[in-house]
């Protein structure tokens, strides 16, 4: 078959300032690529302006095209039924490409933070379920994967870093655990090649992952974006660390040793800045516990001077400094005496809490000064904060303290701040991370679009955890937002989050709210939800059962788009309905029926309109349940497994667990 077009291709390479003088192709059209198959699939890149393009695939489709004048070509390639391997030529005047070893199948774009992001080798001290039998085991060079390099733009971009990998038991350990374990279900069961596109970084929030227009749309983020446009030029930002001595950040050889050491031996002027009688008068003021990398206009990533005075009546006994937890690191002093801190890689989460000895107090005013460091992302103090004696007395230390930034971090250095340095008179600028609004989509998500898949899956939500309000505005826009970008309506299924003690508190629960958003968003079009309570882990955010996540993903998939006729997953809550004191729970997806195991903790409560839950009488039917209490007359409020790290107690017969909700009885 030939194909004559004269492509402009809008969005893609939008501009070539210096003219391509040899054959380009994107990078994704390379050696061991998968193709989506029954379908005209995107090819594209660039060339010499206004010259032709040939491009021939060794199936029988071929394409004649044109470079227009900034260079760019495009067109659409039929692609047969699953097969190959192929080869497909493209030629422009004397220039010649080849690419070999071409697959003809599904194809997957996987995408998320570190959930997705973890390779089947797992992280430092978190492994893979049985790992070590899956490497060994992984003979399937029919499954393919490009794992899309990290980068991070302000402005979209058009291309980007990696290569196709073939499966084997060498290359494996270095794919994401999740996204084999989905290919491997979906290959085996369809006996056809799997190519999975994986463009995830660990700790990304949803919206790096969405674009600017999108955010625009929804009303998100504007500050942010705001002050991405307004970032000075980077000459000037130059000058202003230049002005500032500096040194170099603590390199990460050995997260147990060495870093810690050497942040150890970081001094920022401590004994200046800890001084009992320095003046602070002119300090910012901020709210502790609370975020400190957002007290100028753009995130800080630094050291930070803290200073809190606190009155104290009775100094006869000794006193323990509670300040709970500090990210990322702290030296804390009472009255310029050194009292304790944690310094180096992974002590975050660790909490502060440090003896006092009397001999070290004033009777009346005490001066207490952390001096804060954060290293990349959000900086915080989350409490609680007080000192306390054995007395039972409480002082509370949360409120106004007094700050003052002392150095910063820009290139690999701490720029040392002065005294007298007034960090409002700094140009603005925008230090390029992962955590920022669109800067992933335009880097590693823009520049695949539109490389044709069969859709997309999604395992993130932990870094908007606390957030949730929001989230469930911003996840249906960002599916919404690369649905239109392919302009197609292609099924995305994603991960809810698994229990996780996110904070020491268990009055704090935060994360079955985001677990909650992540529910409601099955009310998009051609969405699909993987339940994990079942097979999460209470002390660890990277749970290392993956398969089960992958062959549950697989499971959505193989129902959804090809007819395998399973029963989806798990059970869905379809309804909810007040008969008389009990509230009835209506479900979808039961298969035989509904299972309630009994747990530890009894997972269903009611409440009236008082908000105050009492545990539920579970009565299970084969699709629905009656939830009732002897103390509540008029049920308003009906939840299960609702907090930060439940235990899954309700099934359907095919084993698949229920999600956790709170309810409103209308």
């Amino acid at each position: 078959m030939k194909l004559i077009a004269t492509i402009s291709f809008l969005g893609i390479f939008l501009s070539c300032s210096n003219q391509v003088k040899y054959l380009q192709l994107n990078s994704l059209f390379s050696d061991n690529m998968v193709l989506q198959r029954n379908t005209l699939v995107s090819i594209w890149g660039k060339g010499p302006p206004n010259k032709k393009v040939k491009v021939n695939s060794e199936w029988g489709e071929n394409l004649i095209l044109k470079c227009n004048s900034n260079g760019v070509w495009n067109g659409q390639l039929k692609t047969p039924e699953a097969g190959g391997p192929f080869s497909i030529i493209i030629i422009s005047g004397t220039d010649k490409i080849k690419v070999n070893n071409v697959l003809i199948g599904e194809v997957w774009l996987v995408s998320g933070q570190s959930n997705m992001a973890m390779t089947l080798k797992g992280y430092p001290n978190e492994p893979i379920l049985n790992s070590e039998s899956e490497i060994l085991n992984a003979n399937y060079p029919n499954i393919r994967m490009f794992t899309v390099r990290k980068s991070i733009s302000i402005k979209p971009l058009d291309d980007l870093d990696g290569e196709w990998i073939q499966t084997s038991s060498k290359s494996v350990k270095d794919f994401s655990a999740t996204a084999y374990f989905f290919a491997k279900e979906i290959h085996k069961e369809l006996n056809i090649p799997v190519g999975i596109i994986n463009s995830s970084w660990g700790g990304s929030p949803a919206e790096s992952w969405t674009s600017q227009k999108k955010l625009q749309e929804l009303g998100l983020f504007s500050e942010t974006l705001n002050d991405i446009e307004a970032s000075s030029p980077g000459e000037i930002i130059e000058l202003w660390f230049k002005q500032f001595k500096s040194k170099a950040i603590p390199k990460q050889k050995n997260p147990k040793d060495l870093l810690k050491n050497e942040y150890d031996q970081l001094d920022f002027s401590d004994n200046d800045f800890n001084d009992f009688e320095l003046n602070d008068l002119n300090w910012g003021t901020v709210k502790l516990p609370g975020r400190f990398d957002n007290l100028i206009s753009t995130q800080f990533d630094g050291a930070v001077w803290f200073r809190k005075e606190v009155e104290i009546d009775d100094i006869t006994s000794d006193y323990t400094l509670n300040i709970g937890y500090i990210d990322d690191m702290d030296k804390t002093y009472i009255n310029g005496h050194y009292v304790g801190g944690l310094s180096g890689y992974g002590v975050w989460n660790q909490k502060r809490e440090f003896l006092i000895q009397k001999s070290l107090l004033k009777k009346g005013k005490n001066i207490i000064a952390i001096r804060a460091i954060d290293t990349g992302g959000p900086g915080f103090f989350q409490g609680p904060m007080n000192l306390s004696n054995n007395q039972d007395e409480v002082i509370s230390i949360e409120g106004n303290w007094k700050y003052k930034p002392i150095a910063e971090i820009y290139e690999k250095k701490f720029y040392i701040y002065n005294k007298e340095t007034s960090i409002s008179k700094r140009p603005n600028y925008i230090k390029l991370n992962p955590f920022l609004p669109k800067v992933l989509f335009n880097s590693m998500i823009n520049p695949l679009i539109p490389f044709s898949i069969k859709g997309a899956l999604w395992y993130q939500g932990e870094s908007n955890v606390g957030r949730h309000e929001e989230y469930n505005t911003l996840f249906p826009g960002l599916i919404e937002d690369w649905r239109s970008r392919w302009e197609i309506e292609f099924p995305f299924y994603y991960v809810q989050i698994a229990p996780f003690r996110y904070t020491e508190d268990p009055s704090k629960n935060v994360s079955q709210k985001l677990r909650e958003s992540q529910r409601n968003s099955l009310k998009t079009s051609k969405t699909g939800m993987v339940v994990t309570l079942d097979i999460g882990n209470n002390t660890n955010i990277h749970p290392a059962n993956k398969q089960d996540v992958g062959k549950r993903l697989a499971r959505l998939a193989l129902t959804n788009d090809y007819n395998s006729g399973l029963n989806p997953l798990g059970p869905i809550l379809k309804s909810v309905e007040r008969l008389n004191n009990s509230v009835k729970l209506n479900y979808d997806h039961v298969a035989d029926g509904l299972l309630h195991l009994k747990g530890k903790v009894n997972q269903f409560k009611i409440a009236g309109s008082d908000n105050q839950f009492f545990e539920g009488i579970v009565l299970i039917n084969k699709d629905n349940i009656l939830i009732s209490s002897d103390f509540i007359k008029n049920p308003k409020y009906v939840s299960y497994a609702w907090s930060d790290t439940p235990e899954a107690t309700l099934f359907n017969s095919d084993g698949f667990p229920a999600s956790s909700f709170m309810i409103e009885v209308d």
